[in-house]
């Protein structure tokens, strides 16, 4: 985020905060903490609903190496007791009744029996096991699981990261009590309770019938000796305060919720079978609620096991998403605020873009370590606002191919930085042939992780729902996107054909 609209919205939080106190509003409140990649944020929310105030810092994502890329546990845990410190002390007076805590999926945060690092936490975005999922691609080990747990592992999921542990780094796992997530580290931390929920289980190991570890999953990725490193699996992690700085009192019931996929998608009201989230973020999560489990056709994806017995979200947790257009935006030299500008002067018409920009490849709808990005078509005549818009229109379109995989049948809600653009609402509501609810507020994890503390401690949910702006489908633009679309799905067969027969990543150490 920029500095001044960094500035701006901490002026609006202290001006929300200001406005509470003024009206005298004195009632309880409950906390949703959403620990992310790159900033955690604590979100206060009133028991009607109303977002009170909302704090959030900064946390280091490291790149030591080609590949790598890794977070300082500690650094992570501080930057949760920093917030709820600062929106305590916002708040001062009124009482919180729960601490809800979501976070970032999928990487290994390989800690000691106190909840402190043995080594730093692995990002989901770490790519040095690619090799790995190849050989289990390669052999049939990958499919297997998936046919088990109806999840795909790519090269930064637990699986894959700790059997790279397991062969280059075996000293840590045996000085590590557990090898968990981060939500689940911070409530350690917090309360002194190792435990994690179903739906941070489900990749890679759950079996989503049962909601505990398949043994036969370990045991097929010859992992079963460190099967004491997992958490138990809970219903409803949960524990009492004792950690000091925070601000609020011991005692204060602090609730792991579900991961960020799976909270985002209950803070934004997601509850019918075949509807869908869409999260245009720094990557492109699509989800789609479920009432049963299919684990047969080609692998792709993950199946998220939720709080509800019978409910699963099926998610394509794509790789792609603003980074991908942030790229394109430096590459033609202009900023971010020049987008709506581009979007409404570009002409994508003959250009297909494939935007696998992340070096750990793509893991939605497909995994392919050796997925990169493309640009076909440009010519002379090509111009900055065609780039940029086909760019942003590739996304979009894997966003269908996401959300077709997943069986959305429903209506679509849409959050994150990408959709704040209305120019790019509109494409993808065009896109995807169907209306498009854009949340006003975009805490739909920090909400998640609210309900879930108030689920915990009896408590009825939040009155109100997150409001929203419908896009609509233009009519006049099927014909074109449809067209786009099966160019967009042609241009990738022929790719992946070609990634399929490139070496792997050996190199990366």
């Amino acid at each position: 985020m920029p500095p001044a609209d960094h500035e701006r919205g901490r002026a609006r939080e202290r001006n929300r905060a200001r406005a509470a106190t003024q009206a005298g509003l004195d009632a309880p409140y409950v906390i949703g903490v959403d620990a992310g990649t790159t900033v955690t944020k604590a979100v206060a929310f009133g028991i009607d609903g109303t977002q009170l105030c909302r704090i959030a810092r900064p946390t280091q994502l490291n790149r030591p190496a080609p590949g790598r890329y890794e977070q300082d546990t500690d650094q992570v845990v501080a930057s949760v007791v920093e917030v709820l410190a600062a929106l305590a002390a916002r708040l001062a007076g009124r009482r919180a009744l729960a601490v809800g805590v979501t976070g970032q999926g999928d990487g290994l945060w390989l800690v000691d029996p106190h909840g402190r690092p043995v080594r730093p936490a692995m990002s989901w975005l770490d790519a040095r096991a690619a090799p790995i999922v190849s050989d289990w691609s390669a052999d049939g080990r990958l499919v297997a699981a998936y046919r088990r747990t109806g999840g795909l592992m790519f090269s930064g999921s637990a699986g894959p990261l700790l059997a790279w542990l397991d062969a280059h780094e075996p000293g840590d796992l045996a000085a590590a009590a557990t090898a968990g997530y981060c939500k689940d580290v911070v409530l350690q931390r917090l309360t002194g309770v190792r435990a994690t929920d179903v739906s941070d289980a489900s990749l890679p190991f759950l079996d989503p019938h049962t909601r505990d570890y398949d043994a036969s999953v370990l045991d097929l990725l010859g992992l079963a000796r460190w099967r004491h490193l997992l958490a138990p699996v809970r219903s409803q992690p949960a524990g009492e305060l004792r950690a000091s700085g925070t601000g609020l009192p011991a005692g204060t019931p602090v609730i792991a919720g579900p991961y960020d996929l799976p909270a985002s998608a209950w803070g934004a009201g997601v509850s019918a079978t075949g509807d869908g989230l869409l999260i245009v973020g720094t990557t492109l999560a699509c989800q789609v609620l479920r009432d049963r489990v299919d684990t047969g056709g080609e692998p792709s994806g993950l199946t998220i096991s939720t709080w509800e017995a019978g409910r699963w979200l099926r998610a394509l947790p794509a790789m792609v998403g603003t980074a991908a257009l942030d790229w394109v935006l430096r590459l033609v030299g202009v900023g971010i605020d020049r987008l709506p500008a581009l979007l409404s002067t570009g002409r994508a018409d003959g250009l297909t873009v494939l935007p696998f920009f992340a070096e750990a490849g793509e893991r939605a709808p497909f995994v392919e370590p050796n997925a990169r990005a493309r640009i076909d078509g440009m010519h002379l005549g090509t111009e900055a606002p065609d780039l940029v818009r086909a760019t942003a229109e590739a996304i979009a379109y894997s966003a269908r191919h996401c959300l077709t995989e997943a069986g959305l049948t429903g209506e679509v809600t849409a959050c994150g930085g990408g959709v704040r653009s209305a120019g790019w609402a509109q494409i993808f509501a065009d896109v995807l042939g169907r209306p498009v609810r854009v949340l006003t507020d975009d805490e739909t994890g920090a909400r998640g992780a609210a309900l879930a503390a108030l689920r915990v401690i009896g408590e009825p949910p939040l009155a109100h729902a997150p409001t929203g702006h419908t896009y609509e489908p233009d009519p006049a633009t099927a014909g074109r996107y449809q067209d786009g679309y099966a160019r967009y799905l042609d241009h990738l067969a022929q790719a992946r054909a070609g990634w399929a027969h490139s070496p792997s990543k050996e190199s990366i150490p």
